[in-house]
């Protein structure tokens, strides 16, 4: 393989410390090349690997669950009954929509579509968690109506209804939003789709649109506080094509049906390399894949950055030997780019190919799973000591009580979001039973089974700033009160963890004490969290 020639400091210009180089080289008994290095850097970064917190997640018992080896992948699963079961999951795209607006919203919601697709999902309904700083700001009045606009233009096209958010706006949000898209989609329970490719000799397929220089390394991008030079990020940043998303939603579908397709995962967050190491790993297997056979937009292009490219509406699907065609067919049908670029191997490698050369050979569960976890202290800030004793007596009421109100009812966090729903589409695939602004929650009836389904997302930042644990109990709460005033009965639920540099021990302290409420919560009402996402910086 070709020698590293980018420079002694290059591991670092990808997010990897100096540690975990060491660590690397060590495992490898050699230098990484360059392609290896630029896998290593998404694969171990903060968005993908977890390494700051997964300790914390175990306090939720379905993640436990995931982490032993029992629970799924991509996105949670409640059963419904009648043989049906609904997917559902939420995610950020904080950082791309902080730069972009337009397209770090709009590939939010393509992506989360995506991962409740791979499930074998059919997706039904999208939400979205939305802060702003004060809209008063010209930057966060562009942010604000970026993001909007991206959310509608991409939920619009791609034909998924926007049914339910909440938006609130402060000055710590200001030229940092919190842009939190969610999917719900529905499933048979004897057809929901593995990630896990444990079948040596079944062929890799490329499924989608065609890989280009878009979004390379955005996973990376995303484990980072942004900065001045944020405006430099913008190659980082995804762009969606919501017509291929909806084309891929039915060739994917399509395809599953055939029974031919054995596993699948969306190219999402760090791309080729997420796909081929991830289902390896889970799989306890290995692949060999050859870049040559992989579609792109520039020829161009080299290893590296195909590897890392994050270009949108891409599957990677492992087929049973024999039925290449068949599927492939149904993507072109379709209108879509599919090929074989590679098979499933029994080495528990990695092995990637570009031009004849071998660029790249990687352990499949080191690179997916080996990433070293860091322990990060915690402790509690003072503005938490501060709240605690505070006492509501001490606060002298209001002289006019009909003034205050007014000014509450003028707050953008309380005033209507009539501005921002009328931009969504809610009632494409005409399920939508209980529309935004008719109710606490949104209702969907589904043609397929005798049920409604509710569905909200909510979130109370100023609370767990205050109290973190208390905040996190009241966030699954208030979520679940909500879609219990429709009549519904609270099943299952997902959370976005949002939170600042975890290198700060204020910061980490926040993020432990409310994942540890929204356990506790979650234990108490007996309402799992079966899916998530954390986002930190």
């Amino acid at each position: 393989m070709p020698a590293d020639s980018t420079g002694t400091d290059f591991h670092r210009v990808l997010g990897l410390t100096d540690d975990e180089y060491d660590v690397i080289r060590r495992q490898l008994g050699r230098e990484p090349t360059k392609t290896e290095l630029g896998m290593f850097g998404v694969l171990w970064s903060e968005h993908c690997s977890y390494k700051s917190s997964r300790p914390v997640l175990k306090y939720f018992s379905k993640y436990r669950e995931s982490v032993e080896g029992t629970g799924l992948e991509n996105a949670g699963v409640v059963e419904i009954g009648e043989g049906w079961g609904v997917a559902f999951k939420v995610e950020s795209h904080n950082h791309p929509s902080a730069v972009e607006p337009y397209q770090g919203a709009a590939t939010g919601v393509g992506g989360i579509i995506r991962d409740v697709l791979t499930m074998g999902a059919r997706p039904i309904a999208c939400l979205d968690s939305l802060r702003f700083g004060p809209p008063e700001n010209p930057l966060d009045r562009r942010l604000f109506d970026g993001v909007v606009r991206g959310i509608g233009g991409y939920g619009n096209c791609i034909g998924v209804p926007t049914v339910a958010g909440e938006v609130a706006f402060h000055e710590r949000y200001s030229g940092s939003p919190l842009v939190n898209a969610m999917c719900v989609g529905l499933v048979r329970m004897d057809r929901i789709a593995t990630a896990v490719a444990d079948d040596p000799g079944a062929s890799v397929l490329y499924l989608g649109s065609a890989t280009g220089r878009d979004g390379i390394q955005g996973a990376s991008f995303a484990s980072e506080v942004l900065g001045e030079d944020s405006e430099s990020k913008r190659p980082n940043v995804q762009i969606g094509d919501p017509f291929a998303g909806k084309l891929l939603i039915e060739a994917t579908l399509e395809a599953l049906e055939t029974g031919a397709i054995l596993a699948i995962q969306d190219m999402g967050a760090a791309g080729l390399t997420c796909s081929t190491c991830e289902m390896s790993a889970r799989g306890m297997t290995g692949m060999e894949i050859d870049l040559d056979k992989v579609p792109l937009r520039d020829e161009t292009m080299d290893s590296f950055e195909i590897m890392l490219s994050e270009t949108q509406e891409r599957m990677l699907a492992v087929v049973s030997p024999g039925r290449e065609e068949e599927v492939i067919q149904i993507f072109h049908r379709w209108g879509l780019p599919a090929s074989v670029i590679g098979k499933v191997t029994d080495t528990g490698n990695v092995v990637v190919y570009h031009k004849g050369e071998k660029v790249a050979e990687v352990p499949a569960s080191f690179i997916a799973d080996g990433c070293p976890m860091v322990e990060l202290s915690a402790r509690e800030p003072e503005n938490v000591a501060e709240a605690r004793a505070f006492a509501i007596e001490n606060v002298k009421p209001p002289q006019d009580l009909g003034r205050a109100l007014l000014s509450l009812l003028a707050s953008p966090s309380l005033a209507s979001k009539r501005w921002v729903f009328e931009q969504y589409d809610y009632t494409v695939q005409t399920r939508t039973a209980l529309p935004p602004g008719a109710g606490d929650a949104a209702i969907l009836h589904l043609r397929e089974a005798p049920y409604r389904l509710g569905m909200k997302t909510d979130g109370n930042g100023r609370w767990t700033y205050a109290d973190p644990y208390t905040g996190g109990q009241l966030a699954l709460v208030e979520a679940a009160r909500n879609v219990a005033c429709t009549g519904a009965r609270p099943v299952g639920a997902t959370d976005c963890l949002n939170f600042g540099d975890p290198n700060r021990p204020e910061v980490f302290y926040q993020f432990r004490e409310a994942v540890r409420g929204m356990a506790d919560a979650s234990e108490a009402l007996r309402i799992p969290v079966l899916s998530g996402n954390v986002s930190f910086y």
